[in-house]
């Protein structure tokens, strides 16, 4: 399903994917399976949404960004894919837009990562499997598998199981999942 006033170009837009009024997916974007891609969002080419990822409204996914399966963006969070951004057309940057490999940082969330609404993903990152941003929270460095980080920047602030739930213990009392790497990340 693609909204009427949706603009898709892509050629790999998967089965099942809804793309909602006002959002645009450009041409070299990759979008998965099942995906639902909110109003007025963004997908750069070159970004590549794996299958059942959800992107909330107001989200731009940008070239470099991988979302692996199952991940969930939540409304308005931001994606950087540059370290040290200049405007290419002020000549400041000199030759350096040149080439996409001179100034592209890739960013990896892994499958099943949750990121909340508005937080800021600084570009080079990757967000483990399972990992849980924490609405508003500042990405600078790599969130370990389950981890919940908050804050600005972002810290770690204790574990989650794949269902979301945070951990108090060795299983989770939400699904009754057994987690044997809650020890492994406390140290």
């Amino acid at each position: 399903m693609i909204h009427p006033t949706a603009l898709v170009e892509c050629d790999d837009l998967g089965a099942g994917t809804r793309v909602w009024a006002f959002a645009h997916v450009l041409q070299g974007a990759t979008v998965g399976e099942d995906c639902n891609i909110g109003g007025h969002c963004y997908v750069e080419s070159g970004a590549v949404i794996r299958d059942r990822v959800t992107v909330k409204n107001g989200t731009s996914v940008w070239d470099g960004v991988t979302l692996g399966d199952d991940v969930f963006v939540g409304p308005a969070v931001v994606f950087t894919n540059d370290l040290v951004p200049r405007s290419p057309r002020s000549g400041l940057g000199g030759s350096r837009y040149d080439d996409v490999d001179s100034w592209l940082v890739p960013t990896d969330v892994r499958r099943g990562a949750t990121i909340g609404a508005g937080a800021v993903i600084v570009a080079g990152v990757t967000i483990g499997e399972f990992a849980f941003v924490a609405a508003g929270s500042v990405v600078t460095r790599d969130v370990a598998p389950h981890t919940l980080v908050k804050g600005n920047p972002a810290r770690p602030s204790g574990l989650v199981c794949r269902c979301g739930q945070r951990l108090e213990g060795d299983r989770c009392t939400a699904c009754g999942a057994d987690h044997p790497l809650r020890s492994v990340q406390a140290s």
